[in-house]
């Protein structure tokens, strides 16, 4: 857990990807990197989901 965003938590929305970070974790493997998705195909596939009837 970022302890620093106790003091700054607006390092959320101001530095998701740098000092913002929430918390790190670490993968048992390193090969299934290549399946996930990558940022804007992310935002797009919630973009459509936010369309679906519940």
């Amino acid at each position: 857990m970022n302890e620093n965003l106790e003091d700054s938590a607006d390092l959320v929305n101001s530095d998701p990807y740098g000092d913002g970070w929430l918390i790190k974790i670490k993968p048992t493997n390193l090969n299934e990197k290549d399946d996930l998705m990558k940022s804007a195909a992310y935002k797009e596939l919630i973009d459509k989901c936010q369309f679906l009837p519940i």
